[in-house]
């Protein structure tokens, strides 16, 4: 607190710091704070301030010569507050000043430890006396706080103080009261009488919704001129034992490895009380009230009853006994006083979690298996084994080891991670003839290393026997891919090699045949019974069945075991090269003019051998026919390339047969005769053929090549005149339309099914359908076009009467039963009776379907039942009744 004294005598407040420094400190029963306060009071005056005394009215507090107020020992606050009186003297003036220091003490967390620095609010009323010491000076309002307790039944309102100025004798005062309570929300809790200055509450107060209020106290005239400087009032809300300590969690889950020594700290439940936690409202203890099960020990875990720590205190955790704990946690503030304290519960669960305490262990010291030689990825054994420990977990997981028996590293263990069984698997082939059994010795441990102190089970190695059985295993050529090398052109018959093959299996008694499996050419055989190969055919280096001089045979090598098996060889032939082909000469035909030194042909050869049979060449023109070396001459380049020319100065155009014999550096060398065609043909000033120079060059005269070209003008023109009557044979299709002859008429081909017949309704038909039009003058009177000669007249069709329900016995009806007769008892019929659609025949003579009747039947007949058929045949009947004819 930094006072600074003015020249003119009065006291004004300048700075207020307050630094202290909190520290928990615990006993068994108390918790109290160690309060450091350290207020540095400086009076700063011109004249001879430094001889100014100071002192208080506590005796936990002393001040020293600076000013300095500091505890004289360990200070346990008693409440919120704490109210000193500061005094300060000076000897020589024999002034005196007094300070009421008011100290707040925060509520602060119990488990922060360290300094605290913040600004507190310190309240200072000042007492002034005369320098003299004996007059004492005016004095302002000094009002001590005010406690009230929360949850006060009342009556209401409850007076709490009365506020009074010493002027009240003098004039009337009118009081009143402003801060939150008053004027402001919450509003009206606190009254107060404008006359005699009582302040009243006016209701219960609850310090947990709020602790402390800061009101003022005004005095005025009736005029409303300030009387007295406004005073400071505090209300503090005395705490009620209201409120039940509340867990945080009403259930806790924690864990602790099993095997754990006592002491081990398990968790920490935590309730909250929302009384005063300075005072024993809200001061909460814990204890364990019941643990399930209660095995091994009914108190296996205790709580730190003001932490909520709750720890082990008993040895024996197995998890393999009990898995989980249920711990019912009880909480009680009164500082853990049953009879007047407030209580709540929780429920604490505690799972024992697994350790590898537990050594995997074989569930049988010996194991077996069998396995077929030559098979891999083979499950040959299944080895069990037996953990107590948590399983699927790194404590249960096995880990399986071959410690011996297995040097080529033939087998592998592999762990099923569903039964933790290990697998014995063949992952490198056995052979029966090397090894026909296998002894191993294995190991099994964890994922997880053992716990300390536990030591690895006798019972986690064991033993596996497996047995090889043998197979029959296939013959194989000891050296696949042989490559031998000789001449081409060996005569047949010629023994080139043995290739022969062997069998594996030297326990079984079994004999190997030899065949061709690939032999492109044909040219080799091989002896069955000992792989002798001789050649079939004379063989060729420049057969188009040789890749780099390599001819490729491929032969199979087959036991008669049970069942048989065989084997592939390869045998490549590397065929040196000899002179067997003569050069051919290259180009076949060229092109030179007719007048020497313009150019020439540049010629070479080309050899199916290889080197040394090939070049150089030599050229050169044979003596006969003499008119060869007459014209033409040779002139070698190189070794590979000479250049033929004209020796003459002109040679008519033409194709010209230019014989050059080619030698080729063979031993012995050999020589082919080949021939050139050449056509010499007229040049232009370039030295190129010209395009006429070509023909006549060919060998065609001027009236072979108008003739040419007539024809070519001849087959254009008939061309041209056959895409014009194309052209116009479309245009007529068009314009004109064709009548579709009847027999081409698909339709007429067509049966239609529509019903299925088989039962009485199928002597139930409409002879109506064979109705005969009266006229045919809408059909003759059709539009031009396509017409159907069978389609049926479009046009209102006149009216019949209903003809009766049993058909009249004509001829027709005759007709219609018999072919139902015929179809219904025809073997070769369909599954289903059809009805026969009798549709409009077209336009022929109605007369000539009546004469065929007429003539069918001998003598006269009588056509009267025609009438009960329509009007159709009632008009034939009229006219053919009295047996004329049309």
């Amino acid at each position: 607190v930094q006072l600074s004294l003015g020249a003119s005598g009065s006291m004004k407040i300048k700075c207020l710091k307050l630094v202290f420094d909190c520290f928990p400190y615990h006993t068994n029963l108390t918790r109290f704070f160690h309060l450091l306060l350290s207020v540095l009071v400086k009076f700063n005056n011109c004249a001879g301030n430094k001889g100014v005394r100071y002192e208080t009215n506590s005796l936990d507090f002393k001040v020293r010569a600076d000013g300095t107020v500091y505890a004289a020992h360990h200070v346990q606050m008693p409440s919120k507050q704490l109210i000193l009186m500061v005094t300060a003297w000076d000897p020589q003036t024999l002034g005196r000043w007094e300070a009421i220091v008011r100290l707040l003490v925060a509520e602060k967390s119990q488990h922060i430890l360290g300094l605290t620095e913040e600004p507190l609010q310190i309240y200072i009323s000042l007492i002034h006396h005369s320098a003299n010491g004996l007059r004492r000076q005016k004095r302002d309002w000094v009002i001590p706080p005010i406690n009230v307790p929360e949850n006060s039944r009342g009556p209401f309102p409850q007076q709490l103080v009365r506020i009074r100025s010493d002027k009240d004798k003098e004039i009337h005062i009118r009081y009143s009261i402003t801060g939150v309570g008053a004027d402001q929300p919450p509003m009206e809790v606190f009254s107060i009488d404008p006359v005699s200055g009582r302040m009243y509450v006016t209701r219960p107060m609850d310090r947990e919704e709020r602790a402390s209020y800061h009101l003022r106290a005004h005095a005025v005239d009736m005029n409303g001129n300030k009387v007295e400087n406004p005073i400071d009032l505090y209300i503090y809300v005395i705490d009620m034992n209201d409120n039940r300590p509340e867990f945080i969690n009403q259930v806790y889950n924690g864990s602790v490895d099993e095997g754990s020594k006592p002491g081990t700290y398990v968790m920490t439940v935590t309730a909250n009380d929302a009384d005063d936690s300075t005072t024993a409202n809200g001061m909460v203890r814990y204890r364990i009230v019941t643990q399930t099960p209660q095995s091994p020990s009914q108190n296996m875990f205790t709580i730190n009853s003001e932490t909520g720590d709750i720890v082990t205190v008993a040895a024996g955790l197995d998890r393999e006994k009990v898995q989980q704990y249920i711990v019912i946690v009880q909480a009680t503030d009164m500082e853990g006083n049953l009879n007047y304290g407030l209580s709540n519960t929780a429920t604490a669960i505690i799972t024992v979690t697994d350790v590898n305490d537990n050594p995997p262990e074989f569930t049988t010291s010996t194991y077996s298996g069998e396995v077929p030689e030559n098979r891999v990825e083979v499950v040959v054994a299944n080895l069990t084994v037996m953990d107590r420990d948590q399983p699927h977990s790194p404590n249960w997981n096995a880990i399986y080891r071959i410690i011996s028996g297995d040097p080529s590293g033939h087998f592998t263990i592999r762990t099923d991670p569903v039964t933790n069984e290990g697998m014995v698997t063949v992952v490198k082939a056995v052979d029966y003839e090397m090894n026909r059994a296998f002894m191993l010795t294995v190991m099994v441990s964890n994922q997880a290393p053992l716990a300390s102190g536990i030591q690895m089970s006798f019972q986690s190695t064991a033993g596996v026997t497996i047995s090889v059985t043998d197979v029959n295993e296939a013959p194989y050529f000891p050296t696949n891919h042989k490559l031998i090398r000789l001449e081409e052109g060996v005569p047949t018959g010629t023994v080139l090699t043995t290739f022969s093959a062997v069998d594996p299996d030297r326990f079984m008694q079994q004999a190997v045949r030899y065949s061709k499996l690939s032999d492109p050419a044909n040219w080799l055989n091989i002896n069955a019974t000992n792989g002798q190969i001789t050649t079939a055919a004379v063989l060729d280096r420049e057969s188009d069945y040789i890749k780099n001089n390599v001819y490729e045979a491929t032969f199979l090598a087959a036991d008669n075991g049970i069942p048989p098996a065989s084997g592939t060889g390869t045998l490549q032939i590397y065929l040196i090269d000899i002179n067997d082909n003569a050069p051919e000469l290259l180009p076949k035909e060229a092109q030179i003019c007719e007048k020497p030194n313009l150019n020439v042909i540049n010629i070479t050869a080309a050899d199916a051998d290889i080197d040394p049979n090939v070049g150089p060449f030599v050229f050169e023109l044979p003596s006969v026919p003499s008119a060869v070396r007459k014209n033409w001459t040779i002139t070698r380049l190189n070794g590979d390339y000479a250049q033929l020319s004209l020796r003459v100065m002109y040679l008519e155009a033409g194709v010209y047969d230019v014989p050059i014999i080619v030698t080729d550096s063979g031993n012995p060398p050999l020589y082919n005769t080949s021939v050139i065609k050449v056509k010499v043909c007229p040049c232009d000033e370039n030295g190129d053929c010209t395009t006429i120079g070509a023909v006549a060059a060919a060998g065609l005269g001027t009236g072979a090549i108008i003739a040419i070209l007539i024809c070519i003008i001849i087959l254009l023109t008939m061309v041209l005149l056959f895409v014009v009557w194309m052209k116009r044979r479309e245009k007529e299709r068009h314009t004109k339309q064709l009548l579709i002859d009847p027999e081409d008429d698909v339709r007429d081909n067509i049966l239609k099914y529509d019903e299925e017949g088989g039962g009485e309704e199928d002597q139930d038909y409409d002879l109506s359908q064979l109705q005969q039009p009266e006229t045919m003058d809408h059909v003759l009177n059709k539009t031009p076009g396509v017409r159907r000669v069978d389609e049926r007249p479009i046009g209102a069709e006149p009216q019949y009467p209903i003809r009766p329900v049993i058909p009249h016995p004509g001829d027709i009806g005759d007709f219609i039963n018999e072919g139902l007769r015929a179809a219904d008892n025809d073997p070769t019929a369909p599954p289903y009776d059809s009805l026969l659609v009798f549709d409009y025949e077209g336009s022929g003579s109605t007369a000539g379907s009546v004469s065929s009747l007429n003539s069918s039947s001998s003598g006269d007949q009588d056509y009267d039942y025609l009438n009960d058929w329509g009007p159709r045949f009632k008009k034939l009947a009229d006219m053919y009744g009295g047996g004329e004819e049309d």
